[in-house]
């Protein structure tokens, strides 16, 4: 029963942590957007990488008047996504 009582305590006030944690800040949100860009650019380049090892395998056990394999689209070149930074508001003199 202690054990259960503590467990709950401790999924409670984890809960009502991390439901107090402030937005991130502008040049965070940018950081963190742009971490997401070259993650999602690198499961693309690794898809790539991954068509063009399985054709050429394939190409090695294909037998002959078989068609070949399809081709492999490379990805575009990475483009940093254009952060939306608000600009500074005018100082009221």
């Amino acid at each position: 029963m202690k054990k259960l009582i503590a467990f709950t305590l401790c999924t409670l006030t984890t809960a009502s942590v991390f439901a107090a944690l402030p937005p991130l800040s502008p040049e965070a949100q940018a950081i963190a957007d742009l971490a997401k860009a070259k993650t999602a650019y690198a499961g693309r380049v690794g898809a790539f990488q991954l068509c063009q090892s399985m054709n050429k395998v394939a190409d090695q056990f294909r037998a002959p008047g078989t068609p070949a394999p399809g081709a492999c689209t490379a990805p575009p070149p990475f483009v940093a996504p254009v952060a939306a930074v608000p600009a500074p508001a005018p100082v009221a003199k």
